[in-house]
């Protein structure tokens, strides 16, 4: 995930309440006491859902051993060719690596449902040659990329194998799904690339599980990302002292920056999150780099804070040209967009049937009722494309994401991620006994 802290929503306590009470008069017709979404009422979903909960060690292992291949962002090949083997020993011969390195296992359903893709992200924010070994502790899994999203792609493993285990039929077709390039720099290329080609105007419903915990993100926290190069003729720093220096009008503009205002709400936040530059200490610089992060939930704030970073910018460059008049030459700044993730034209509704679906699959689990809220992730792609979808947590409990130090503990019911996963997609897709919401 794309670590936007999740944003809660301000009311989703009282969004729940009649998210139940719209869901079981109008969807779910409940069949007992204990099943309150269409899939739980089917006996292959009850016996799916046995499945997972007897295999939860399995489903561990795969988080374990699928987090020790490194995946560091544009080189996800061996994780992704690893992660195919896996769905064809689980029984998926279709499964195969397009174009672009996402992993695809198509699992046909019996006629007149939608569509569902789930999928887990295999890339991480870790660069090429982090150590990525599991240390274990009882039942503590640390390493880099351990919840995020080595969590969501045994999720997705572990639907597989229960689907198949459990003789689950459904009406629609199930997509599963490993995507590339969900981090910062790869722009979420995997899902754009599955969703604007092979299966543009194919899916009905999608599901990104991605990190720990039981929330579900239905709305897009959209961001802007840019390198910004600062460029000057650079000079000895003794011989050439009167030259504008490339690092200086940098952190002119980080101190700019730092003073820029933004709303509260809705959220809008920025940060400059990589800096380099120079080539010795007693060269003045003639070349500086910074990457710079905004985002928001609103298109109209994003605009707003990405003109007062380029405002402040244009200031550093000034007052660094000014400091030095009798220089021949200037700096100059360069802009190159390193992702921009899209802010839906129009949101997608509280109350959407896929939000539903999932605060009932998760009552119907005895699973923590999943606040619903705001964040940076795959499901971006869709919402912007109009589509149904929601980012779930693949259960248990962890932190430090994006961190070296990142840790995931199951706890006594971290087979409820991946049930939930399953429940959501057998409801989505409709089940051949059941009713498809």
């Amino acid at each position: 995930m794309d670590r936007t802290p999740f944003i809660p929503h301000p009311a989703f306590r009282i969004a729940v309440s009649a998210f139940r009470i719209a869901v079981l008069t109008a969807l779910v017709p409940l069949v007992a006491a204990s099943q309150s979404t269409p899939a739980s009422s089917d006996p292959r979903v009850r016996s799916a859902l046995d499945v997972i909960r007897a295999s939860n060690a399995w489903t561990l292992e795969q988080q374990a051993s699928i987090c020790e291949i490194p995946a560091p962002p544009f080189k996800e090949q061996q994780r992704g060719a690893e992660f195919r083997r896996r769905l064809v020993a689980l029984g998926y011969a279709n499964a195969r690596i397009d174009a672009i390195g996402n992993v695809i296992a198509e699992r046909a359903g019996s006629g007149g449902g939608p569509t569902v893709m789930l999928a887990g992200h295999l890339d991480t924010v870790f660069p090429e040659g982090t150590d990525v070994k599991v240390k274990r502790d009882g039942d503590r899994l640390a390493a880099p990329g351990i919840g995020d999203d080595c969590r969501g792609l045994a999720v997705v493993l572990g639907v597989a194998k229960a689907l198949n285990d459990g003789g689950v039929k459904t009406r629609g077709n199930v997509i599963l799904v490993g995507d590339v390039g969900e981090e910062g720099p790869g722009n979420l290329r995997g899902v754009r690339h599955l969703l604007t080609g092979e299966f543009k105007g194919k899916v009905d419903h999608f599901v990104s599980v991605d990190g720990i915990g039981f929330r579900v993100t239905n709305r897009a926290v959209g961001s802007k990302r840019y390198n910004v190069r600062f460029i000057g003729p650079g000079g000895h720093s003794y011989g050439a002292f009167g030259m504008p220096s490339a690092i200086h009008a940098m952190g002119r503009a980080i101190s700019n920056i730092s003073e820029v205002k933004v709303p509260t709400s809705p959220k809008t936040t920025f940060n400059v999150g990589v800096v380099s530059g120079g080539t010795s200490v007693n060269s003045i610089a003639g070349s500086a780099t910074m990457d710079v992060d905004m985002r928001s939930e609103s298109a109209a704030s994003l605009e707003q804070v990405e003109s007062a970073i380029r405002n402040a910018i244009a200031d550093a460059l000034a007052a660094e040209n000014a400091r030095w008049p009798a220089s021949p030459a200037k700096i100059v700044a360069r802009f190159d967009t390193i992702g921009i993730r899209p802010i839906p034209g129009k949101p997608q509704p509280e109350d959407a049937p896929i939000v539903r679906v999932a605060l009932e699959a998760a009552k119907a689990l005895s699973a923590p009722i999943p606040p619903t809220g705001a964040g940076s992730t795959d499901s971006n792609i869709p919402w912007n494309l109009g589509l149904s979808a929601i980012t779930i947590g693949g259960g248990g409990s962890g932190a430090e994401a994006h961190a070296l130090g990142e840790w995931y503990k199951d706890g006594a019911d971290g087979y409820k991620g991946p049930q939930w996963a399953l429940l959501i997609v057998a409801s989505l897709a409709g089940v051949a006994s059941g009713v498809t919401p």
